[in-house]
């Protein structure tokens, strides 16, 4: 039941990207050209999925041991210092981002969109992630 239901949400959140233009890397790119062309509907977009999911966070955030739907532990991270493995990686991930107007979730949606060129993308995605976790294993 758990593996359909997360099935039919995640069909529910492709389909939310497609629809709002967050898989269309053009579209990506014009938000994030603020001195240009610049194209705020995706900041309305943000704004929605902030407020959807506000309430559950606060909940997860507050409670002593936060569960999920079906019972199971939510793990929060603790630590709360930023530190350069968070500042180099959310670099790595918005210079990413900008250059290529992809995003982790909606490069999955565009193969489905028919969009064959996100498989460098995704390629160079999961070399970064192997790369991470060798490096992470040595460190």
């Amino acid at each position: 039941m758990k593996s359909l239901l997360a099935f039919i949400l995640g069909g529910v959140f492709a389909l939310g990207l497609m629809i709002s233009g967050m898989s269309n890397p053009k579209k990506v790119l014009d938000f994030l050209d603020i001195l240009g062309q610049w194209d705020a509907s995706l900041a309305f977009v943000m704004m929605g999925a902030i407020a959807v999911a506000f309430v559950p966070f606060q909940y997860a955030v507050r409670a002593t041991a936060p569960k999920t739907l079906f019972n199971e532990p939510i793990v929060l991270p603790t630590q709360q210092m930023l530190d350069p493995r968070l500042i180099i990686g959310s670099l790595m991930f918005g210079v990413g981002w900008g250059i290529a107007g992809i995003c982790p979730a909606p490069s999955l949606t565009l193969i489905g969109l028919g969009h064959y060129e996100a498989f460098y993308f995704i390629g160079a995605m999961l070399l970064g992630m192997l790369l991470h976790a060798k490096l992470s294993r040595e460190a």
